[in-house]
């Protein structure tokens, strides 16, 4: 195949998109990206504009293909085909007559429906769990369906096109595709077998929408997309886009696209740290159902007839977003890459601790009632300890993941190195700290691995689409390459200042629940 080949993806973050172009050795030749607006109506609810972030998606493609093509890449000719990435959970409904939002789009990390799910664990046989052995998640706020209940049930407009049938219902991929290929002239109504896998409606075997769970839930079928693996031809861009007749022919959830990204293979697992931090262990063909408060989900299926790789995953809801925290709210830093040489200043916390538990807390814990906590200030604490307790955080909610993870997969379940080590990839903006990564593998007792690209998730779904047109091979992108040319932070503290690190935060966790 001829190096002119390009492959482009976008990635539609939770407080950003972006475009990046890939050539056949998958360096990026032209990228751009764009923030967009968060909305906040109330405490614990985050809300997006649709319409804001198609905006933001043709912008940064016509502004990458632009750069590509003022440093000579002949794009127009070469792009095959384009691959889609997004923030999960993140709930739609529009109109089929006008194809506009019925509604804000409600973010993946908003807690309105507490109260839904606590009607539900009530009415259920099962609790918390009853629909766990079929989508390998419990009752929360986190997931699409609870959201999709709130605005079937608050929002008039909403009620109405879906009683009359002209309702839509999806997340951001969903939105992006039915928009990318058309819209009301032919848009593709579809999602993809992991982002379903985060609705709570698909189930985790069959791969189709559970007919009980929608029974229950009330939940017109109608309304919900047709469900693709993550590397087909899903269809073509229509006209009024910068790629128009490009085709798309990938899509997986953020997380997912990481995993792709970093070659995660059965026993290896990955950390992304973004907004929030999402710890993926890929388990094979087989389905591992949590005794200690994970989720069962999809990894990737590539291709119709492609195996299904399913993953145990820990979310957390606040990682970078409590740097944001300390930037936007409490003006601590003027950047979030002010964060590390701030936190250099002083060796320890000071015996500072922080739980950002601003919208409740994910896994292992699921309390949705949790509340946030800075324990241990004294007149000696500076922002210097404020700023390094924030990165702290982030490594013991990962250790928590990855505690739980070992006792639900055990060691067969993972794969180690020839040293004995396990692994743990990261990526994501956050792991150009190096400090984080240094408190990171401290805090594990065990060898951190960060690519040389760091944006696993944009190259995640590049190789998606690649991989269905033909530019790549699943044995490229699962070659163990990658790790020789990867930064590695070894621990650097010992065990007994390890677990004496670790006994304190269990006890500052116990305190944010009310």
């Amino acid at each position: 195949m001829p190096d002119e080949v390009f492959i482009g993806s976008i990635d539609q973050g939770t407080t950003s998109t972006r475009f990046i172009l890939y050539d056949r050795h998958t360096r990026p030749i032209g990228s751009h990206q764009v923030e967009f607006t968060q909305f906040y109506p109330e405490a614990g609810w985050v809300e997006h504009d649709p319409r804001e972030i198609l905006e933001s998606v043709k912008v940064c493609i016509a502004k990458s293909l632009d750069k590509a093509t003022a440093d000579g890449h002949n794009v127009d000719g070469g792009l095959k085909a384009i691959g889609i990435t997004n923030q999960r959970e993140t709930t739609l409904v529009w109109s089929k007559t006008t194809g506009l939002p019925l509604y804000n789009a409600i973010v993946w990390m908003d807690a309105r429906t507490s109260s839904i799910c606590r009607r539900l664990e009530k009415e259920l046989p099962g609790g918390r769990t009853h629909f766990q052995q079929t989508c390998g998640l419990p009752i929360s706020t986190y997931f699409s369906a609870v959201k999709l209940l709130w605005l079937m049930e608050n929002v008039p407009e909403v009620k109405a096109a879906v009683e009359k049938g002209d309702a839509l219902f999806g997340t951001v991929d969903t939105w992006l595709i039915w928009n990318l290929t058309g819209g009301l002239q032919g848009g593709l109504h579809v999602t993809d077998v992991s982002n379903a896998s985060r609705t709570m409606l698909m189930n985790l075997k069959t791969l189709e929408w559970d007919k009980s769970t929608l029974d229950i839930l009330k939940i017109p079928q109608g309304i919900l997309p047709k469900i693709v693996s993550n590397s087909e031809v899903i269809g073509t861009v229509a006209k009024g886009w910068p790629i128009a007749g490009v085709t798309i022919s990938g899509c997986l959830g953020d997380q997912h696209a990481a995993m792709l990204g970093q070659a995660c293979q059965k026993g290896q697992a990955k950390s992304t740290y973004g907004t929030g931090a999402f710890i993926l262990l890929n388990t094979g063909e087989e389905i591992v159902h949590s005794g200690h408060g994970l989720l069962s989900t999809i990894a990737f299926k590539l291709g119709l007839k492609g195996p299904v790789n399913y993953a145990l995953e820990g979310s957390i809801a606040i990682a970078g977003a409590a740097v944001q925290w300390l930037r936007d709210s409490l003006g601590i830093i003027s950047s979030a890459s002010e964060i590390e040489a701030l936190a250099l200043q002083v060796e320890s916390t000071g015996g500072v601790y922080f739980v950002p538990a601003f919208n409740g807390l994910f896994a292992p814990f699921w309390r949705d009632d949790a509340r946030g906590v800075c324990i241990g200030i004294t007149r000696f604490t500076n922002k210097s300890h404020i700023a390094r307790a924030v990165l702290e955080s982030m490594c013991f909610q990962v250790r928590d993941v990855l505690d739980s993870m070992h006792k639900d997969a055990g060691e067969k379940g993972e794969t180690k190195n020839e040293d004995g080590e396990f692994l743990l990839r990261v990526d994501g903006g956050a792991t150009v700290n190096n400090l984080l990564m240094q408190i990171q593998a401290d805090v594990l007792g065990s060898p951190v691995v960060r690519p040389a690209d760091i944006e696993t998730t944009a190259l995640g779904a590049a190789y998606a689409a690649g991989l269905a047109v033909g530019v790549w091979t699943e044995d490229e992108i699962f070659s163990q390459e990658k790790i020789k040319k990867a930064t590695m932070f070894r621990p650097a503290i010992d065990e007994e200042l390890r677990k004496k690190k670790l006994q304190s935060p269990t006890k500052r966790r116990k305190r944010c629940n009310p």
